[in-house]
């Protein structure tokens, strides 16, 4: 289900989308108190000029760290956008101001050179990234499936960026049903440099004033499995169920719900929501029963489904939608409300 650009990516191996510092500490700065004391490990990068090694580095003392290691992907070049021709690749460790200007002086980073090209699934790569506590970095979309496989193998934290429509590659979702993976604080148009050899065939291309090439991939989110605040908000429902505003889909037993604002509060069955509501999912607050458009993302392709959408309203098809169920909140007892007196004390305020 992944939109064209990103199968036009695959295809011309086009993944260098650099990005913004801006957008690095937007997000980053939500996850302060799992820094402490960890290994943190930048493994799609180019260390010297990566923007995810500058964040780590110059709030290396702030966050507590215990080590950065950030590599690249065939590139010793000075220049951040190389074509990445060189056979040898490097990485680099820095562990800490030493001469108290709190700043990461070049004398203070160890460069390692790497064996081979420093694709992170090398077995080299693999041993940095045995090293980690936290992987921090953008990935190459192209290879977002196989990135993320590796992280949940080596049963790695991580704050990773990737395409909205990644949520809906099968192996993904499953993450996220499981709770296993999560979107993280910020969701975003975001743009990326990218090399001056990429050509303008893109549909979210420009050139700034400067001469500087950027992309857009869409809707671009945040993946992780650390958590933080934003997952424990819960969503505001206000609506009420009526069966002429939320009608059922012509082939599941469930309900249509679009906008995510509109979610009934007094509906106890299964819902279809938008891919967005996942930037509002509590688990506290909702259980993710499967994914559905074609087919359902769980089941896959099935006899009875072939030929069908069943995201289909009236014969009408409707975008993948996230099937969903309210979770049942406690029994909730009114401040004026009387209790008998042989009755165990209830928490009157508990509503989870």
């Amino acid at each position: 289900m992944a939109n064209k650009t990103l199968r036009n990516a695959n295809k011309a191996k086009e993944d260098e989308f650099y990005t913004e510092l801006s957008d690095i500490e937007k997000e980053l700065k939500q996850y302060k108190q799992h820094f402490k004391d960890k290994v943190v490990l930048c493994n799609c990068d180019d260390p010297r000029i990566s923007n995810f090694f500058h964040y780590f580095s110059y709030n290396f003392e702030q966050l507590g760290l215990k080590k950065l290691i950030t590599t690249c992907y065939k590139n010793q070049e000075r220049d951040l956008f190389s074509q990445n021709n060189s056979e040898r690749a490097i990485w680099l460790e820095y562990t800490g101001d030493r001469n108290g200007n709190r700043v990461p002086d070049p004398e203070e980073i160890g460069i390692n050179y790497l064996k081979g090209d420093g694709d992170f699934r090398s077995e080299e790569c693999i041993e940095l990234l045995k090293q980690a506590d936290i992987v921090v970095t953008n990935p190459p979309f192209s290879l977002f499936r196989e990135y993320v496989a590796q992280l949940m193998k080596y049963n790695k934290k991580f704050v990773i960026l990737g395409n909205q429509n990644a949520i809906t590659y099968r192996d993904i979702f499953t993450y996220i049903k499981d709770d296993q993976l999560w979107l993280g604080s910020t969701l975003s148009f975001a743009k990326f440099r990218v090399p001056d050899y990429y050509e303008p065939r893109a549909t979210r291309f420009w050139i700034d004033e400067t001469g500087q090439k950027w992309r857009s991939m869409g809707n671009i989110c945040w993946f992780t499995n650390l958590d933080i605040a934003k997952r424990h908000e819960e969503l505001i429902m206000y609506k009420t169920y009526n069966p002429s505003d939320y009608p059922k889909y012509d082939n599941y037993d469930a309900i249509e719900c679009c906008p995510v604002a509109s979610i009934p509060m007094d509906y106890d069955g299964i819902m279809g929501v938008p891919i967005t509501f996942l930037d509002k999912y509590n688990p506290n607050q909702f259980e993710i029963i499967d994914a559905i458009g074609r087919y359902s993302m769980t089941q896959g392709p099935t006899p009875e489904t072939k030929g069908k959408y069943l995201t289909d309203v009236n014969g009408k098809h409707k975008f993948a939608r996230i099937l969903i169920r309210r979770k049942q909140p406690a029994a909730y007892v009114q401040p004026d409300e009387q209790l008998p007196q042989a009755a165990e004390p209830k928490n009157k305020y508990n509503s989870k």
